[in-house]
């Protein structure tokens, strides 16, 4: 399995720290795994699709405003 390395700013990292229970690198790949999901479900939505660019960006703002809602509830 490949390796990404991802980066997190002082605070974020206390703050996870105090959460040694969860598995950030679990947590890190379903974000990873939602997103890519996410993104190939709105290419498959707007392969024919007459949206403009600026449309498909508000859908997929949406999408990932969702994403991450889930990720937080699954990780509480």
């Amino acid at each position: 399995m490949p390796t990404i390395t991802v980066s997190v700013d002082d605070d974020l990292k206390e703050r996870m720290e105090k959460h040694p229970e969860i598995n950030w690198s679990e947590v890190t790949r379903q974000a990873i795994r939602e997103k890519v999901e996410n993104l190939e479900l709105l290419d498959q939505l707007t392969a024919d699709s007459e949206l403009t660019e600026s449309g498909v960006e508000e859908i997929a703002a949406k999408i990932n405003q969702s994403a991450r809602k889930r990720v937080d509830e699954e990780t509480r």
